[in-house]
């Protein structure tokens, strides 16, 4: 089995992707709060590019969730703080999802066999799920502005590691990949602290989102696997 790591959305060519399992990582915030809505009882999440695109797809009992540049968009119902999606706004509610980077990277894995939401959160469950698609992983991290984000990296290390753990065969790991399996086992005893000093961390922090951070931090906590089938991501 072979591990890639992408560093970023614009990096993520076809060639790259198709046939093979995608793991998209966009750990502050789209996959964390992916993950956090599925666990609360959605339907399930479309991920889409634009806010146009969000409105025009909107039915009667969907729910319209997303940012522009962290900040939760004008009209919406809910931003990207995984913490605001719980049983009681949004079980049985389809949410159509559209974020500045992380969608934009569900989009681009689309040509995947298999395509994966992966976090801190769910990091083992993830790995465990991947490798029993038996096919070549690609973890796609989404990035922040077109640019290679900290905690996208971290995550990915987490996974691989992980990963490691489970597989009973073989296993290469690109270089990129090997340098953030690295960067997480460095860094495995302080992730909160990581994520805090990250570019995007350090941001949120100034716009008032520190929780979100402290909920993204969470390693493990959550066993959901969210799955991309057809267009929505659903219960893996």
């Amino acid at each position: 089995m072979r591990i890639e790591v992408i560093s970023n959305v614009n990096e993520a060519r076809a060639d790259r992707i198709t046939h093979r399992t995608a793991i998209v990582i966009d750990v502050l915030r789209a996959t964390s709060t992916i993950v956090a809505a599925l666990e609360a009882g959605s339907a399930g999440i479309l991920p889409v590019e634009t806010v146009l695109e969000a409105r025009t797809l909107q039915r009667p009992s969907d729910l319209l969730a997303g940012e522009r540049f962290c900040r939760k968009i004008a009209g919406f119902d809910l931003g990207n703080s995984p913490p605001d999606f719980i049983p009681e706004t949004v079980k049985n509610r389809r949410i159509i999802l559209t974020t500045t980077n992380g969608t934009r990277a569900m989009q681009k894995a689309l040509r995947a066999d298999t395509v994966l939401a992966g976090s801190l959160t769910n990091g083992s469950a993830c790995a465990k799920a991947a490798i029993d698609f038996r096919r070549d992983i690609v973890l796609i991290c989404s990035g922040s502005h077109d640019e290679f984000a900290l905690e996208d990296g971290l995550c990915a290390g987490f996974i691989i590691d992980r990963l490691l753990a489970f597989a009973s065969t073989n296993v290469e790991i690109d270089d990129f990949g090997t340098a953030m399996l690295g960067y997480y086992r460095n860094t495995a005893g302080r992730i909160t602290d990581a994520l805090l000093g990250s570019t995007t961390g350090r941001r949120l922090v100034k716009m008032g989102y520190a929780r979100d951070i402290d909920h993204c931090a969470k390693s493990d906590c959550c066993a959901v696997v969210p799955k991309l089938q057809g267009d929505t991501l659903v219960l893996g």
